[in-house]
C-alpha cells in the first residue's frame, strides 16, 4: 500500500513578496553607481543650499541647513521611490527581466511588495545616513519629542507606500527603458521647484502653490518640515499651519489612486511586444 505525501501549499502572495524584497535589496546594493547617487544626492543639495543661504535666517532663528533638511528628506524619499522605480521597471521591462519573472508563480502584486519594500529599505538607510550629517556636520537640531516622531513615522510611511506605486505605474509611460530617465527626471524636477524643496514654500507664487497642492510631493515636503522645524514656524506657512490631516489625506488618496492604477496599467512585457 502507497501512500502519497502530502502536497505543501504554495507560498502566499505575501511572502513571495518579502522574498522577492530580501533580491532587491541585494541587488540594490551590488549597483555602486546607484547606490552613490540615491545616497548623497540630497546630501551633496543640502551642503551646497546651506553653503549659498549661509546667514540666512527664515523665520524664528531657522537657518539654512535646518530649513532645507525636511526638503531633502522628501525629495530623497521621492527619489528613492517615484523616479527609482519608474525608471528601474522601464528598464527591467525593456531587457525583458519582467518577461522571464512572468513565467514563475510570482504574480504582480508579489513584485509590488517587491519594490515597495525595497523602498522602505533603502528610505531608511538614506535618511538616517542624511540626518547624521545634517546633525553632525551642519549644526541641524534633531527632534527629541515622541510626538514628532510620530508624525515622521506616518509621514514616511505613507510618502514612501505612495511614491512607490506611483512610480509602478508610470513606468508604463516611457516607451523604452533608454527614454525612461528622460520622460521620468523632468517630471520630479519640475515637482520639487513647485513642492517647497528647493525654494521656501511661502515665497513661491500663489498659482504654483496651487498647482502643487495637487501632488504628493508638496504635502511630504510640507509634513516633514512639521517634524524637523520649530512649531513657530507653523505660522510662516502659507497657510498658518502645518495642515497636516489635508496632506495625510491628499497622501491617501494618491496612494489608493496609484495602487488601482499600476494593478491595471502594470506590464510585464513592453507594449510593442504584443
Amino acid at each position: 500500500m502507497s501512500t502519497t505525501a502530502p502536497s505543501r501549499p504554495l507560498p502566499s502572495v505575501v511572502q513571495v513578496g518579502l522574498s522577492r524584497t530580501g533580491l532587491e535589496v541585494k541587488q540594490f546594493f551590488r549597483e555602486k553607481e546607484q547606490l552613490i547617487f540615491t545616497f548623497f544626492f540630497p546630501i551633496i543639495f543640502l551642503a551646497i543650499f546651506s553653503a549659498v543661504f549661509s546667514g540666512t535666517d527664515f523665520a524664528d532663528g531657522v537657518d539654512a541647513a535646518t530649513y532645507f533638511t525636511p526638503g531633502m528628506i522628501a525629495s530623497g524619499i521621492f527619489l528613492t521611490s517615484f523616479q527609482s522605480l519608474a525608471i528601474t521597471i522601464a528598464m527591467e521591462r525593456d531587457e525583458d527581466l519582467l518577461k522571464r519573472l512572468r513565467g514563475t508563480p510570482m504574480s504582480p502584486q508579489s513584485y509590488f511588495i517587491g519594490k515597495i519594500g525595497l523602498v522602505l529599505v533603502t528610505s531608511i538607510a538614506q535618511f538616517g545616513l542624511l540626518l547624521a550629517i545634517a546633525g553632525l556636520l551642519l549644526g541641524v537640531d534633531i527632534p527629541s519629542s515622541p510626538d514628532k516622531w510620530l508624525h515622521f513615522l506616518w509621514i514616511f510611511v505613507l510618502g514612501t507606500a505612495s511614491g512607490s506605486v506611483l512610480g509602478i505605474a508610470f513606468s508604463v509611460v516611457p516607451k523604452s527603458g533608454k527614454a525612461a530617465s528622460a520622460v521620468v527626471t523632468p517630471v520630479v524636477l519640475l515637482l520639487q521647484f513647485i513642492s517647497g524643496v528647493y525654494f521656501v514654500y511661502s515665497s513661491l507664487p500663489a498659482w504654483m502653490r496651487t498647482v502643487s497642492e495637487i501632488f504628493p510631493l508638496k504635502w511630504l515636503a510640507q509634513g516633514m518640515r512639521s517634524v524637523f522645524l520649530p512649531d513657530g514656524f507653523e505660522a510662516s506657512e502659507p497657510g498658518g499651519s502645518w495642515q497636516l490631516g489635508t496632506g495625510a489625506i491628499v497622501l491617501s488618496v494618491w496612494l489608493v489612486v496609484g495602487l488601482v492604477v499600476a494593478q491595471r496599467v502594470f506590464r510585464w512585457t513592453r507594449r510593442d511586444a504584443g
